[in-house]
């Protein structure tokens, strides 16, 4: 039986299943950037990507059900929250280099470069979807900590 959607709250745990959705986005939109610029930024961004993951699987992982166990999950935590900060500028900073030439930005499965328009388009999309993500993360993250009790 399904939970009427005026009646769903937001798991406690949801901080992990958005954290693989920005993975997943994040590495989607670099497998789609030109190797002119993939091989300058891509690693360093996913890389990011992969610690905001990584560090709210493990946080996830630890039951807090003693003083050491919760420290350290708010360890992981903090570490979650931290590696998306970066990520979060990291992609910015890809956006607005990319921007500054969309034509080259892209290029499409037969090798071939996409256009401006569509390039400007993907660019925003990505930032749009991923702001999003990031933003939703950021707060479940703060909501993780403040159930632990760290502000």
């Amino acid at each position: 039986m399904s939970v009427l959607k005026s009646k769903r709250t937001t798991s406690s745990m949801e901080f992990v299943n958005t954290a693989n959705k920005i993975y997943v986005e994040t590495i989607n939109f670099l497998s789609l950037v030109s190797a002119r610029y993939a091989r300058l930024i891509a690693q360093d961004v996913a890389h990011l990507a992969s610690e905001v993951m990584d560090y709210s699987e493990k946080a996830n992982a630890i039951l807090p059900n003693t003083d050491d166990r919760t420290a350290l999950r708010k360890g992981y935590l903090d570490r979650a929250k931290a590696a998306l900060s970066s990520l979060d500028v990291k992609l910015t900073l890809v956006y607005l280099i990319l921007s500054q030439n969309p034509q080259g930005a892209f290029t499409k499965a037969s090798g071939k470069t996409v256009d401006s328009s569509q390039a400007k388009k993907k660019l925003d999309n990505m930032a749009q979807s991923l702001g999003e993500r990031i933003d939703t993360e950021k707060a479940l993250l703060e909501g993780q900590l403040k159930m632990l009790g760290k502000p």
